[in-house]
Parts: C-alpha cells; sequence; structure tokens
C-alpha cells in the first residue's frame, strides 16, 4: 500500500476547503469557520474520491471530517430502496447517535435520508427506513449483519465506506465483522478510514481494504492532549479505600468540578459505585453496555444537560461522546488496555479546554501504570506521593485480580464479601461508615435505568429505605425457608421414596 504523508495548509477557513454552498452555509451557522488540523488535511482529498487513512486523537474533530465531504458529494443521486449510498461503521451506539446528529446540524439544507441500525431498537422501525430507501447509513457491525442476513439489506450500491474508531473495534472483536462487511462492499468504494492509534492489526486492515490512501497525521498516535493535567492517586486496595479517595478528591476539587466522568473496568463496578455514591449523597447516575438504549440515552441526556454533576461510567463511554465541556475524569480503575486510558481522558480537555484526569492507583496497578506512561512517552506526576508511601499491604491483603471479564476466583466480586473465603472469623471487616449492601445485579440496572435527573436528599432517603427494606424480606425470606419457589414443596421425597426398584429386590446369588 502506498501512502502520501499530507502536510495541511496553515491559516484555511472551510471556505476553502472546496465544501458545497449548503454545507458550508450550515457549518457557519453552526458558529465554526476554521477547520480543525484534521479537516483541513481530510476534507479536500476525500471529497476528492480518494481514500483517506486518518490517524488522530478523541476530540480533534474527525467526525466532521467525513461528514462534511460526503454531504457535498451526495447532493447529486438518489437512493433506491433497501441500497444505501453510503455506509458508516461506528463500534457503539453512542458513537453511531452522535454522528447521525452531525448529519442532522450539518446536512439541514440538504433533502438527505438518514437511517440508524444499532441495537436496542426495533427491527420493524429500522427496515421500514431501508425500504423508503437511504442516502446514509449510521450502523454498528453486529446489526449491519443481522438486517443483511435477514435479506433486508443490499451492499452493492455502497459507493463511500466510512470505518471510524477502527482501533475501537479490534478491541471490541469486530474485525471480523469488518472484514466480511468490507468484503460485501464494491470494490470501487471509496473509503475513509479513521483510527487513533495504529496496532499491526489495524494496519493490516488497512493494506487489505485501502486503495493508495492519503494518509493525514496530525498527532503522534497514542499521545494525550496537551490541555489535560493529569495526576496519579495512591489508594489502598480495597474497594472501599478507593471509593473513600474517590470521594476525597470530588470534594477537595469542589466547585472546580462543572461535570466529570469516572470510569471502571467492569459493569458490576459501575453498579457498585454508582450505588455507593449516592448513599452518600453524590449527584451522580451510571452507563454501562448492559442497560437497555431508552436508558443510556436518557442517562447521557440528563450529563450533557447538566442535570447530573457525576456519570459512572465503563468503557462503553470513553470514546466519541460528544460532550465538549468535561472538566474532569476519574479513573477509578487504571485501565488494563494502555489505550484505553488515552481515551478515557480525551472526554475532557477538548476543543483547547482544559481539564483534569485523576488516576486511582493501588499497589496492584504498577505494571498498568508503566504501560500507560509507556505509550504516551511521559511520566505522569503524583499528587501525594507515590505508591511506594503506603503502608505495606498485610500478608495476603492483595487486591482481587481485576480485569474487563469476571474474576474466576469469585465469579466476578470481591470474594471478601461473597463468599470466596470459607474462614468467616477471619474475614476483614469493613469500616461501619462505608458498608454499601452489595447490589443484585438486577437492583443495579433498575436504578441505572432510573431516568437521568437531580434527586433531592429526602427523595434519596426514601430511595435507599425502599431498596433496603426489600433487601431485608428478601434475607428473612432466605432464613424462613429458602427460596419462593420451594414453599410449597414440604413434603420432599429422598432417595426412590416408597417405590424401590424391583432390580434391587432381587436377591444377590452367591
Amino acid at each position: 500500500m502506498s501512502e502520501d504523508t499530507q502536510t495541511a495548509p496553515e491559516a484555511l477557513t472551510f471556505a476553502d476547503l472546496g465544501l458545497s454552498p449548503k454545507v458550508l452555509s450550515a457549518v457557519i451557522d453552526a458558529g465554526y469557520t476554521k477547520p480543525t488540523p484534521i479537516q483541513e488535511g481530510a476534507i479536500p482529498h476525500a471529497l476528492q474520491g480518494k481514500d483517506v487513512l486518518g490517524i488522530a486523537q478523541t476530540g480533534t474533530g474527525k467526525t466532521a471530517s467525513f461528514v462534511l465531504p460526503m454531504l457535498t458529494r451526495l447532493e447529486k443521486g438518489r437512493a433506491r430502496a433497501r441500497m444505501p449510498r453510503t455506509l458508516i461503521l461506528e463500534p457503539t451506539r453512542e458513537l453511531a447517535a452522535q454522528v447521525e446528529e452531525n448529519f442532522v446540524k450539518y446536512g439541514k439544507n440538504n433533502r438527505l435520508t438518514v437511517a440508524l441500525l444499532i441495537g436496542g431498537v426495533s427491527f420493524d422501525e429500522q427496515l421500514k427506513k431501508l425500504e423508503r430507501g437511504v442516502d446514509v447509513l449510521i450502523a454498528t457491525p453486529g446489526r449491519l449483519l443481522d438486517h443483511f442476513e435477514r435479506g433486508k439489506l443490499l451492499l452493492t450500491g455502497v459507493e463511500i465506506l466510512v470505518i471510524d474508531e477502527a482501533d475501537r473495534m479490534l478491541d471490541m472483536g469486530f474485525i471480523p465483522d469488518i472484514e466480511r462487511i468490507c468484503k460485501l462492499i464494491p470494490f470501487t468504494r471509496q473509503t475513509l478510514f479513521f483510527s487513533a492509534t495504529m496496532p499491526p492489526e489495524i494496519t493490516k486492515l488497512t493494506e487489505q481494504f485501502l486503495h493508495a490512501p492519503v494518509r493525514v497525521e496530525v498527532a503522534k498516535a497514542s499521545s494525550t492532549a496537551l490541555t489535560v493535567t493529569q495526576q496519579l492517586v495512591k489508594s489502598g486496595s480495597k474497594p472501599w479505600d478507593k471509593r473513600e479517595t474517590l470521594r476525597r478528591l470530588i470534594i477537595e476539587e469542589g466547585d472546580n468540578i462543572k461535570n466529570a466522568i469516572i470510569f471502571c473496568n467492569r459493569k458490576v463496578d459501575v453498579a457498585e459505585l454508582f450505588r455507593s455514591l449516592v448513599k452518600h449523597e453524590f449527584d451522580a447516575g451510571a452507563l454501562h453496555g448492559d442497560m437497555d438504549q431508552r436508558a443510556r440515552t436518557a442517562m447521557l441526556n440528563g450529563f450533557r444537560e447538566g442535570k447530573l454533576r457525576l456519570l459512572v461510567a465503563s468503557d462503553v463511554a470513553a470514546r466519541g461522546l460528544d460532550i465538549p465541556d468535561v472538566s474532569h475524569v476519574f479513573n477509578f480503575d487504571v485501565p488494563i488496555h494502555a489505550e484505553d486510558y488515552v481515551h478515557r481522558i480525551g472526554r475532557t480537555g477538548r476543543a483547547g479546554r482544559s481539564g483534569k484526569a485523576f488516576t486511582i492507583v493501588t499497589r496492584s496497578d504498577n505494571k498498568y501504570v508503566d504501560a500507560i506512561q509507556k505509550l504516551i512517552g511521559n511520566q505522569i506526576e503524583w499528587l501525594d506521593g507515590d505508591i511506594t508511601t503506603l503502608p505495606a499491604p498485610a500478608e495476603g491483603d492483595d487486591a482481587p485480580r481485576r480485569g474487563r471479564g469476571p474474576s474466576k476466583r469469585a465469579g466476578g466480586k470481591d470474594e471478601n464479601r461473597r463468599g470466596g473465603r470459607k474462614d468467616d472469623s477471619k474475614r476483614e471487616r469493613r469500616p461501619e461508615a462505608e458498608k454499601v449492601d452489595q447490589p443484585e445485579v438486577v437492583e443495579a440496572l433498575e436504578v441505572a435505568e432510573e431516568p437521568a435527573i437531580a434527586v433531592a436528599p429526602e427523595e434519596r432517603r426514601d430511595r435507599r429505605d425502599s431498596i433496603r427494606s426489600g433487601n431485608s424480606d428478601r434475607k428473612q425470606q432466605n432464613r424462613r425457608g429458602g427460596r419462593d419457589r420451594h414453599e410449597d414443596d414440604d413434603n420432599n421425597v429422598l432417595g426412590f421414596g416408597s417405590e424401590i426398584p424391583a432390580f434391587m429386590l432381587i436377591e444377590p446369588k452367591f
């Protein structure tokens, strides 16, 4: 694959990029006059029909770098039923929905139809849009292939293919789907390919499906924004130690926090931390992949509109969320994959604004911190002394193994708290002030899916009392006789009961 490294000209305006009058008018109405470096480098080549390989960190405006030229090129031609003219692949529902918002904003002067194929939405509603014909199809790979396999979608009319956040696609296991989709689309298509990092697997993909692309790289791969102040914060290894450290940081930052995203590595930790913050009367919401689309949308809208100050999230929120003025990011867990650190802290310090990113570190996180510092090429300073200043942990007091999946030792939950150890007398008691009932998964989802609105302290207390009452009723019920399904089964029979098989009545012959 031959690639031309392109240096974008300086001091350009959107009027210099070759956009159509309709698109240019919409951009000006949105309040933009000067393009970002990725837009300067990518838009002119995309308008010429060339393949583009864009490498840019999150928050650099790369969505507009493919939306604007696509709008201009789509002004000629018309869509046919079930045959989209262009296809944009996104790794998450949130990213797909935000790209749709960009088409609505910048395409207000164009009569183009846009369809969104994502999970959590009715197939029938999506099919109705496809049957009317769409100019722009925005999809996640799984839902797109579902429609294709049902015979409801043809990809032979796709003129422009956009693969966005390719490295995130790799992390989520979508690369085989991407390879399959690319083979279903005409060879003569134009491909616009964007990624924040270029691991070997992504490089191989570009060599396979891009044709003589123009390479536009506006920042060193895996770099972090200079507008973000990064600090490491030491903490004990126990979950309640980390929660106390997080609360201390939030209180110390005080009014400097306009809003903040708090990242956890696992979905179950998102629910648990959310419950803890609400217990301590912090204005918080939760967002993770098991929530349905309606609940996720409501939670995000509440956060964007300032109804929620803190959003506890898994890495589903780490990329592409277009919330331009997030003041703080807190990594409650150090990310297992160093690239995720770049995308997490990229939620703050966007569009030239300043931001702060705090990462809570325990003794078991050292290797992950080292990997992050090696990736970004900088040492991150410690807020109040590095981890070696903590007291040495007691023998056997190491933190449980963390990761994206559940722990094999404890079914995904802290074994100190869910019976992983048999000897209760040796179990370390958590401080009384920090006792929080371990949430059942269903309860956590029910609370997380409530409307994202600010809740008065009195209402929070009533809600907590109700939840605790429910937990207490279940515990009493278990003590009385176990689960509901056995309540009417008083005459359980052990073994064969009164019916002994005939073969057991035969006298043995010696």
